[in-house]
This record gives C-alpha cells, sequence and structure tokens, in this order.
C-alpha cells in the first residue's frame, strides 16, 4: 500500500528560489535569496475521492505487474472522466438488477462475479465496480493483491481502457489527444499515452501534482514536455515534477535533458534544483554524443531563453562544439554565441571559438536578416565582433531587406542595431565603416519597462527626487539614444554638491542611476549581471557616465523613504570619492 499512501498523501512543498544581484560585482556570482513557497487544497468530494483512489489502485498494479498496470492506469483515466459526467438511467429490468447486485455486494469476489456470463453487462456497471474496489482499498476493507491479477478485474480494465479521450480534451479545452482509440496501442518513449493521460486528464492541478512520484522518469520527462507543447504553466504539477526528476537517481539522457529545459524555458519556469540536476547529466551525457548537434543547440538556446548561468555546462559544452565543428549546423553555431552573449560567458577557449566557430558562419547561412542582425549583436557583446560584420547591419541597405522580412523592423531589431551603431562609435577601435543616418527610422523606437521594474524605478525617483528636490537636478527616462533608457540622471561637483542639468560644467561628474532586476540578471549556479546589462553599462560609461545600479534585491519600494534616500546617497558618496 505504499503507492497508495504515496497518491492520497499530501502535495509536496517545494523552496522557490530567486536570484540575486549584487550592484558591487556586475560580472561576479551573487548571494541566492530564497523564498519558501507552500502548496494548500481543499477537501476533495466523494467522487473525486474515489477517482484519485482508483488512480492509486492503478499505480500500485502497475508496480506489480507491467502489462496489466498500465491497462489499470487507462481503466482509472477513463474512471475520472466518467465519474464527473452523469449517467443516464435505463429501465431495462436486467441492467437494474445488475445494479441491485452491486449495491448489495460485501466481497470482492462478489462484485467481480457480476461481470461472468451477463450480456447487459456495460461500461456503467464497470465503472461503478472500480470505483467502489477503489474505496475500499483507500478505506483498507480490502488489498489490491486480492483483485490486481484476476481476470475478471482486467476485462473491467480494458472495458475502461480503451474508450477515446471526451471531446472536450484531457485538459478541458477544445481539441482531442492525437491518435484518439489508437491511444490504447501507441507507446512514447516506452510508455503508454494513457498513462500519460492519467496525469494530464485529471481535473485539479493538485490532484495531478500526486500522481508524479508513482510514475518513471522518461514519463515525467513526457509529461513536462506535454505541457509545455500546450502551454499548460501548472504550477503545482511543474514543482512535483521538478521535485521528483531532481530526486531521481537515474540520469537523464541528452534528449531528455533537452526536453526539460526546452519545457522550463518554454513555461518560464526557474528551479535551480531542478537546472542543477539536467546540466550534470547534460555533461554526463555529451561524451557519448557525436553524432548530433541539433540536441545540443536546442539546450544551448534554452539556457538563453532562461537566463540559467552554469559556467560548468557551458565550458562543456564550448568544448563539445569545438571538438565537434565540422557536424555542426550553423544554426546551432549560432545558438552558442547568442546564448553565451546574453548569459556574459567567456570561455577560456575564446581565441580558438573565434578561429574555429565564428569564422565558419558566414551571412549566406541565415535565410532571415533578422538573424544575421542577432548574430553580429551577439559577437559584439563577447567582444569578437568584426568591423566588416558591423558595417553590414549599419550600412543603409541592410534597414530595406530587414524591413522585406516577415516581421518587418521590431522594437527589438531597432534596439539592437542602436546598440551597435554606439558601440561601432565608442567601443570599436578605428572603425571607419558606416553609421545609422540621424534620421534613421530606427530611432523610432517606443521604450517602458515591464510593470514590475517600472514600480522599482518609481519608488527610486521618489527617494531621488527628496535627496534633489530641484527640478532641472534630475532627468528620468532618459532615450539614451543608444537603445535603452536611463532611468534617471544627474551630476555633481567634486563636493557632492549637486548640480544644475540645464548648464554645462566641465568638471562634473555625470551620474547615471540604472534599476536591475529581476530580469536584468541571469540566474543558475553562476549569477551576475546579464550580457544586455553589461553592455548597457559599458556604452554608459564610454559615453562618459558614473553608472549607479540599484538591484532589486538590495533596494526595496516597501522600505521607508529615508532607508531609500540613505541608499542612494551612500552610492553618490561612493561615486564621488572614487570607489
Amino acid at each position: 500500500m505504499l503507492g497508495l499512501q504515496r497518491f492520497t498523501g499530501s502535495v509536496v512543498t517545494q523552496l522557490y528560489r530567486r536570484a540575486t544581484y549584487s550592484s558591487n560585482a556586475r560580472a561576479a556570482s551573487a548571494a541566492l535569496a530564497t523564498a519558501a513557497s507552500s502548496n494548500g487544497h481543499g477537501s476533495p468530494d466523494d467522487a473525486e475521492t474515489r477517482a484519485s483512489a482508483a488512480t492509486a489502485t492503478a499505480a500500485e498494479a502497475t508496480r506489480k505487474q507491467k502489462g496489466s498496470g498500465q491497462m489499470v492506469a487507462a481503466a482509472f483515466s477513463s474512471l475520472r472522466n466518467e465519474s464527473e459526467s452523469s449517467v443516464k438511467s435505463t429501465t431495462n429490468p436486467a441492467v437494474n438488477n445488475i445494479d441491485e447486485r452491486i449495491i448489495n455486494a460485501k466481497t470482492v469476489n462478489g462484485l467481480l462475479a457480476i461481470t461472468e456470463n451477463n450480456n447487459a453487462f456495460n461500461r456503467k456497471h464497470a465503472l461503478k465496480i472500480v470505483s467502489i474496489l477503489a474505496e475500499w482499498s483507500t478505506i483498507n476493507r480490502v488489498k489490491i493483491s486480492e483483485f490486481e491479477n484476476d481476470s475478471r478485474f482486467l476485462r473491467l480494465c480494458r472495458m475502461l481502457g480503451r474508450t477515446a479521450l471526451p471531446k472536450n480534451g484531457v485538459n478541458g479545452k477544445n481539441g482531442s489527444s492525437s491518435n484518439g482509440n489508437n491511444s490504447t496501442t501507441k507507446r512514447i518513449s516506452g510508455f503508454r499515452t494513457d498513462d500519460l493521460n492519467t496525469v494530464l486528464g485529471v481535473a485539479g492541478d493538485d490532484e495531478a501534482a500526486k500522481l508524479i512520484a508513482s510514475i518513471s522518469l522518461p514519463q515525467m520527462v513526457k509529461v513536462m514536455s506535454t505541457l509545455a507543447q500546450r502551454k499548460r504553466r501548472s504550477t503545482p504539477l511543474l514543482r512535483s515534477l521538478a521535485f521528483n526528476i531532481s530526486s531521481a537517481a537515474d540520469q537523464l539522457d541528452l534528449k531528455q535533458s533537452a526536453d526539460v529545459l526546452y519545457a522550463m524555458s518554454m513555461l518560464n519556469f526557474q528551479d535551480s534544483v531542478l537546472g542543477a540536476k539536467v546540466c550534470a547529466d547534460v555533461q554526463a551525457a555529451l561524451p557519448k554524443n557525436s553524432e548530433k548537434s541539433a540536441v545540443v543547440g536546442s539546450i544551448l538556446t534554452s539556457l538563453g531563453i532562461m537566463r540559467y548561468r552554469d559556467l560548468d555546462i557551458l565550458e562543456s559544452l564550448t568544448q563539445w562544439l569545438l571538438k565537434n565543428c565540422e557536424i555542426c549546423r550553423p544554426q546551432d553555431l549560432s545558438a552558442y554565441f547568442l546564448t553565451a552573449a546574453l548569459l556574459n560567458f567567456k570561455t577560456a577557449q575564446l581565441e580558438d571559438v573565434r578561429k574555429k566557430l565564428a569564422k565558419s558562419i558566414v551571412r549566406e547561412d541565415f535565410t532571415r536578416q533578422s538573424d544575421w542582425l542577432n548574430y553580429v549583436w551577439s559577437l559584439t557583446m563577447l567582444g569578437l565582433v568584426e568591423h566588416g560584420q558591423l558595417e553590414s547591419v549599419l550600412s543603409t541597405d541592410f534597414l530595406p531587406l530587414l524591413q522585406s522580412d516577415k516581421a518587418g523592423l521590431t522594437p527589438t531589431s531597432k534596439m539592437r542595431l542602436l546598440n551597435l551603431n554606439s558601440y561601432a562609435q565608442l567601443c570599436a577601435t578605428d572603425y571607419k565603416g558606416s553609421l545609422l543616418a540621424p534620421d534613421s527610422p530606427v530611432y523610432q523606437v517606443p521604450m517602458a519597462h515591464n510593470k514590475s521594474k517600472q514600480i522599482l524605478v518609481n519608488g527610486m525617483l521618489d527617494a531621488l527626487k527628496s535627496l534633489l528636490p530641484a527640478s532641472n537636478h534630475v532627468l528620468t527616462s532618459v532615450d539614451s539614444k543608444m537603445g535603452f533608457l536611463i532611468d534617471a540622471t544627474c551630476q555633481f561637483d567634486a563636493q557632492r554638491n549637486a548640480l544644475p542639468l540645464d548648464k554645462k560644467h566641465p568638471d562634473a561628474i555625470r551620474v547615471a542611476l540604472m534599476v536591475v532586476d529581476f530580469h536584468d540578471i541571469c540566474h543558475g549556479t553562476h549569477r551576475s549581471a546579464s550580457g544586455i546589462t553589461n553592455l548597457t553599462f559599458d556604452l554608459l560609461e564610454k559615453s562618459g557616465y558614473q553608472v549607479v545600479p540599484v538591484p532589486y534585491n538590495e533596494f526595496s519600494t516597501s522600505d521607508k523613504l529615508l532607508k531609500r534616500v540613505q541608499y542612494l546617497e551612500a552610492k553618490f558618496k561612493d561615486v564621488v570619492s572614487g570607489k
């Protein structure tokens, strides 16, 4: 009954990790701030209890006997779907007689004997019997071993398990499962579609989360992949999957690791323990892969989307690409450069990467101009861009080509072009190539912070205006013309006296305050500012500003105004004193 207890026990609680960022070290790892969170759920009604217990019965049978267990799981998946729907009564005397016998049965044998030599026996009766058996096993009236291998019970499982999914789909939305009635025979990665539907087809996320502990590791991966495909972000289910996958003794293979990372990135689900487990398994499986670069490209893309920074796995992926560069597709190499740039990662073998990987990619490898732009932008953040590549995207010929793409000239493309234009002027040594025209439409880009960051910015501005009350001492939300907003600017003299911004002061110390929120940093084992944040700060410093980062974990709008003012005052003191 251990498996049954695992099903009917409480939902596993787990800490939700939040990464923090230190304003004193942009490129260094920062301390981890964790916040505990837990799930609770109300008592289910009788139908849900019987259905949950029925699913538990299936899981126990699966462990006892592989073939019949899968059939049991399918039966109980169907049981849950049907237990929530009303069943019309019949006036057939034979049918009514069966109903009475089921109600009056007091033993397992008495229930199962009803199934024998009875032409009027139907699926409604099978549903009732399985539900009663599940209820009896829940209250320890009977043991699962008494009936799990009984041919009559397996017949009930076949009756319930071979039906197609309900018309409204597994998750209660319009649509249907692929292959319909063939789901009882189709196998996916070695397990049945019905086993997966047992988890995804239940009504409540908390109930589904209870089932995760009973399924195998490949099944957990498949459940997670299916959640991503259906864009179903069930937090209780994802946390249960993360806990059980992280706790599994078996290693994920490379494909399974890629699937988990893809699901995490598509569902925007951060879990540092699961991420560490997957990255460790990737490192173990990577040397065995010498033929497929697509799975490596998928892993790299997912790490970049999640902003998950683990220097060990990134270094291992770099070495694999260098060793197997002949079989790597251009899109996989491009994914490496983009992810490395976003994660602010520069390998110890950067020169080899320049010669073997960067040199092997040419503009003709990209069908979309936006992909070429992204590639050049990533090389810029890594310090690997060449003058010819910069000129190729800043020339007047490139903009019409970019506009001809299906997506057109997007705000993201505009901001990246402005990044490159500023880099060419401020950072690229001896650059003599083209630059964006002053009247270029690229400068017409709407820029605004997301809601959570704007709250932090407003809290910072309130404190700043208390510290510098004169209206001409502070400018806010300044368009830098470099592809980003400056949250606030001000300037001081050597004695830390604020100076008006409407007058020029040759010796003034120009300060740019930049709020750094959760999305501006990389998470994972080795946390730091993202590559975009670093590029922003570099361009500001090259423009003559002293950058004052205001990280979300050091500056809170819930703090009293006096505390926030003192925080900014200490930052200004450090800047003026040259610390």
